[in-house]
This record gives structure tokens, C-alpha cells and sequence, in this order.
């Protein structure tokens, strides 16, 4: 890819720029990249890719090279090309390899130039289904009661970039059929799914007002792409004791922390347990490259780390049987010399209960949350993830990277 772009950039055809983005977009879709970073610098302009969470070099570029790259790319996302000191946000879609692949373009001022990322939103790599997001078969059973059920609040909490969309786009699709109406507040659309109604927030479309709105048009599933304020907990706490199931998102750490943040909203304590049905937590871990993976001792530190996770672990005939080896990355050609290829989630689950109700009413503390879930016999996030590590699809250090494995709530609570 390397040396077509510069074969383009040195070219005096007059379609050499729209050559490179070709380039660029196609070999971003070969690699499975989400993202695509254009960043100047003083020196030039560097072009990164975000592939499995991690962002990596690939090119550099001229700046020259680069403004005709901008002008281009703002006028294919129907952007203003004068405005170079204000943020944009557009989209446009192109056709590679006989795929129509959306992108979402977004510009910001830089000290040296406008900066430029792009989203690639291919919807042949949304994967719909719990079992190939990571999901463990008693975890898929357990949602699979929860979301047949008629009404009721589920919520999936993480960090921007952990799943939470994917996985509620995964509930959707398990839910959805004929006789049914659904209907998605989303910032943006990310992909469109056939025989639900999706809206996307504005200026003049809030998520408050667009939960407000859709409760007037007769849904019986409402995905709220994130619940941002007191307004829009507070309203979709009623849509799920009115009888609508309910799906939305959260920025918490964990699943204990779903509650306490309601509360910090202004939601009644007294009426959570009524509406509120699951509470989960997710992160993304990239997945080791089957091909070159390896195997070695636990030992030390490691070996620490994987008996506390695995005292008590709930599940625990699911196990392998060898808890002395683990698998940790290498790297090679299919892999692109990462070790890893794809991502699967971690995941931890609260359900609602009357030991949980009764300890929300009376205490916000997450500790004390989690003491009153070890009941449940559900695994912590870090559970599931040494779980992932004994069974080859991840190692212990990228475990660490999107989990806290030494965290002192979790530790006394497992």
C-alpha cells in the first residue's frame, strides 16, 4: 500500500488524490481498521488506523499532498471548505470491492492543519449475535430470559469504544419480530437495521425529546443510544414502568455503578428495582491471532494475578483443565506481525433482585452492591476475561490493558 501512495503522490495525474483515498479506504477495509486518523504535524502528516482498539502508523504524508486530501475529503462529506477554524462532522458513502461502505468524516482545527478521522461503517462486520461478540452460554441464557420479558430497563455501561452499541444492536435483533414496533434514539445511526425505526438526534432532536416523542408513537422497544442526563433517566425509568422494554447505555465503571449514577440523576431509589431489570459492564479485548499464539508457564506475578481471578470463580466446571499454561501473543503475516487479530468482549451482569432492590434503596455504595450480587453466581469482568486467557482467546496482558485486575472492591467480592 506504502509504495501505491507514493506512486500517487509523485504522479501528475489530476485524479491522483482520489487514487490515494482509494487506497487509503481500501486497505483500511482489508485490515479491518474502524478508523482512519489524518493528523499534521510540523514535519508532515502522519495517517493512522485503529485496528482491534489500538491505533498504528502507516503512512506519512506531504502537507501539500495532505490539503489537496482535505479539500477532497470535506467536499465528499458535504462540508464547508472555508470554515478551517470550526469543527465538522459528515458522511459519505463509497463502493470498494462491490461494498457500500459509509464513512463518518469528522475535521478539527489543528495547530498546523485540520485534523481529519474517519469511521468506516461496514455492515458485513456488525456482528449481531451474543455468541460471536464473546457472550458465554450461561450469559446468553440469562439475556435471553431478560429481554423476553414484556418491560424493564437493561443497561450497558463502559467506556466510549467498549461494545455497549454492538451489544444493544445484539438485543434488538434477538427481540425483534413482526408484530412488534422498535424504535432507536441514536447519536449518530451507526447501521441501519431492517424492520426497526431509527431516529438520529440534532440540534432540535434531543434525546430527551426523542424519548419523549416515541413514547406518543406506540412502541413496544425503545434503544436510547445514551442516557445523559437527570431528563433522560428520568424518562426512561417511566417508558420501562409503563410497559416498554427499554435498552440504553451508561459511562460507568462497572455494573454496581449503574445504580448510584441513576441516583446522582436524580432517579428515585425507591423505584429502581421496579424498573431497572440488568445492569452490565463491558470492555473489548483484542482477540490472539490463532496462527501464531503461544503457549508458557504461568508463573510470578501472572500466576498471583490468575489464582485470586479463579478462587471461587463462579462456572468453574466451564474451566480448562490446565491452569498452569497461557496463551500470550507472537505475531506473524496473517496477523500482521500483532499477535492479535478481532476483538471479543468481557462482560459482568447484576439482575435486579430483592437483595439487590433493598440494598439500593438503603446504600449508593458499589461495595456494597457487589456484596449483595455474589448471590447471583455471575462472574466479574476480570473473571471472564482469565476465563478468555486459560481458553487461548486473549492473554493476560491485554486482560490488564482494558481491565483493572488489582482493583480492591472487586478483589474482596469474588
Amino acid at each position: 500500500m506504502r509504495e501505491e501512495v507514493e506512486a500517487n503522490v509523485r504522479s501528475k495525474d489530476t485524479h491522483r488524490v482520489s487514487h490515494i483515498l482509494e487506497i487509503i479506504m481500501g486497505g483500511a477495509l482489508a485490515l479491518g481498521a474502524s478508523d482512519v486518523h489524518l493528523e499534521p504535524e510540523e514535519s508532515g502528516v502522519r495517517m493512522r488506523y485503529r485496528l482491534d482498539g489500538v491505533l498504528v502508523e502507516v503512512l506519512s504524508f506531504d502537507r501539500a499532498t495532505y490539503s489537496l486530501m482535505s479539500s477532497r475529503l470535506k467536499l465528499l462529506s458535504g462540508l464547508k471548505l472555508n470554515i478551517k477554524s470550526a469543527a465538522q462532522d459528515g458522511r459519505f458513502s463509497i463502493d470498494i470491492n462491490e461494498k457500500e461502505i459509509e464513512i463518518r468524516t469528522s475535521v478539527l482545527p489543528g495547530a498546523y492543519a485540520e485534523t481529519i478521522v474517519m469511521r468506516l461503517l461496514d455492515p458485513s462486520t456488525l456482528a449481531l449475535s451474543l455468541e460471536i461478540l464473546g457472550f458465554d452460554k450461561y450469559l446468553i441464557d440469562i439475556f435471553n430470559h431478560e429481554v423476553a420479558k414484556p418491560n424493564g430497563l437493561i443497561l450497558n455501561t463502559g467506556p466510549t469504544g467498549s461494545g455497549k452499541t454492538t451489544t444493544l444492536y445484539a438485543f434488538l435483533k434477538r427481540v425483534h419480530r413482526p408484530e412488534i414496533k422498535i424504535v432507536t434514539i441514536e447519536d449518530p445511526i451507526e447501521y441501519h437495521l431492517p424492520g426497526i425505526v431509527q431516529t438520529q438526534v440534532s440540534k432540535d432532536y434531543t434525546f430527551a425529546q426523542g424519548l419523549r416523542s416515541t413514547l406518543r408513537q406506540d412502541p413496544d422497544v425503545i434503544m436510547v443510544g445514551e442516557i445523559r442526563d437527570a431528563e433522560v433517566a428520568s424518562t426512561a425509568v417511566q417508558a420501562a414502568l409503563t410497559g416498554h422494554l427499554v435498552f440504553s447505555t451508561l459511562h460507568t465503571n462497572d455494573a454496581a455503578g449503574t445504580f448510584p449514577r441513576l441516583i446522582d440523576m436524580d432517579v428515585n431509589a425507591d423505584i429502581l428495582g421496579a424498573a431497572v431489570t440488568v445492569a452490565m459492564a463491558q470492555r473489548l479485548v483484542r482477540k490472539l491471532c490463532p496462527e501464531c499464539r503461544e503457549t508458557r508457564p504461568i508463573v510470578g506475578e501472572d500466576k498471583r494475578v490468575t489464582d485470586t481471578l479463579l478462587k471461587n470463580i463462579p462456572h468453574a466446571d466451564e474451566l480448562p483443565k490446565n491452569h498452569e499454561m497461557m496463551w500470550v501473543a507472537k505475531g506473524c503475516e496473517k496477523c500482521g506481525g500483532f499477535g492479535y487479530k478481532g476483538r471479543t468482549a468481557v462482560v459482568e451482569v447484576i439482575l435486579m433482585d430483592p437483595e439487590i432492590e433493598k440494598t439500593v434503596r438503603t446504600s449508593s455504595s458499589e461495595r456494597d452492591i457487589w456484596r449483595a450480587a455474589k448471590h447471583q453466581n455471575i462472574r466479574r469482568m476480570a473473571q471472564d476475561g482469565i476465563v478468555k486467557v486459560l481458553q487461548g482467546v486473549t492473554s493476560l496482558d491485554e486482560l490488564g490493558r482494558v481491565v483493572d485486575l488489582n482493583d480492591p472492591v472487586m478483589l474482596e467480592n469474588i
